[in-house]
C-alpha cells in the first residue's frame, strides 16, 4: 500500500528552504480581497494540501503561485526565490521553464487535438525530443487508457480520460513542483481513486512536490502529509493531516461528521 510521504508538525524541517512558500500574501479582485495574510510553506518532495469551501480562497493561492493574479501584499517565493510580490511578478512561462506545472480546474483539454498532441503541448518549453519521447511513453504507461486512444480527439473523453490528459500534460514539462486545482471535480469515485493513486507515485518515486487544492477535503487529507484550511481567504487552520481528519472543526464543516 502506498502511503503519503511523512513531512513534520510544523509543515517541514525549519533547516531546510521550502520548495514553495507564501508569506503574508494577500490578493485583491477590484474591491474584494480573496486572500488576506495567508502564510503557508511547502517542505520539497512533499504532498500539501489546500482545503476549503467554495470561495475559502484556494484558487486564489494557486493564481498568486503562478503569477495569474499579482498580489496586493507579501511575498511568493520558490527555492528561496521571489515570483510574485506588489512590485515582481515572474512570468507563468518562466515559471514553467523553473520548473513548476499546473493542472487547471475543469481540465481545459484541447478538443480537436489528439491525445498525444495535446499531451506534447505540455512540452512546448522543451526541445530535447529522444527525452520528450521517452516522457511520453511514461505518461502513457501511468494512464494506459491514454494509450488505447492515443489518437482520438479529446473532445471525445470522458471527464476521468479528461483530467488523465491534463496531467499527463503538466507531467511533460518535467515539472519539481505540480499544482493541482480541484482535480477530482466531476468524476466518477474509481476513477477519482485511479487518479489519487497515480498522484502518491508521482511525489513518492518521481519526487515531485504537490500543492494539492480540493473541495473533496477527505481525498485531500487521505493524500496529503499536512494541510491549511481556507476560509474566507485566510489560514483557519493547519497541521498535519492525520490530525486534521480527526478535528471537529473540520470534521463538521469538510468530512460531513
Amino acid at each position: 500500500m502506498i502511503t503519503p510521504s511523512p513531512i513534520s508538525a510544523n509543515g517541514g524541517d525549519s533547516s531546510e528552504q521550502p520548495h514553495l512558500a507564501l508569506s503574508s500574501v494577500s490578493l485583491r479582485y477590484g474591491e474584494v480581497r480573496a486572500l488576506e495574510n495567508v502564510t503557508l510553506k511547502v517542505p520539497r518532495s512533499s504532498i500539501v494540501a489546500l482545503i476549503g469551501a467554495n470561495g475559502a480562497g484556494k484558487s486564489s493561492a494557486l493564481r498568486a503561485i503562478t503569477g495569474l493574479r499579482p498580489v496586493m501584499a507579501g511575498e511568493v517565493k520558490i527555492n528561496g526565490q521571489v515570483i510574485n510580490s506588489p512590485t515582481h511578478t515572474v512570468a507563468t512561462h518562466e515559471l514553467v521553464r523553473q520548473g513548476v506545472a499546473m493542472v487547471p480546474e475543469g481540465r481545459h483539454v484541447f478538443p480537436y487535438m489528439s491525445i498525444k498532441d495535446n499531451l506534447l503541448m505540455g512540452a512546448y518549453t522543451r526541445n530535447d525530443k529522444a527525452e520528450i519521447a521517452i516522457d511520453l511513453e511514461k505518461v502513457c504507461e501511468r494512464f494506459p487508457r491514454l494509450k488505447e486512444r492515443f489518437h482520438q480527439q479529446g473532445s471525445s473523453l470522458s471527464g476521468g480520460e479528461q483530467q488523465m490528459v491534463a496531467i499527463g500534460r503538466a507531467l511533460m514539462a518535467r515539472p519539481k513542483l505540480l499544482l493541482l486545482d480541484e482535480p477530482s471535480l466531476g468524476i466518477a469515485p474509481q476513477v477519482i481513486r485511479l487518479i489519487g493513486r497515480s498522484l502518491i507515485e508521482i511525489n513518492q518515486r518521481d519526487g515531485i512536490t504537490i500543492v494539492l487544492v480540493e473541495q473533496n477535503s477527505r481525498m485531500a487529507l487521505a493524500l496529503s502529509s499536512y494541510a491549511y484550511v481556507l476560509e474566507t481567504g485566510h489560514v483557519a487552520l493547519e497541521g498535519d493531516s492525520k490530525a486534521l481528519m480527526t478535528n471537529d472543526h473540520v470534521k463538521r464543516l469538510y468530512l460531513g461528521g
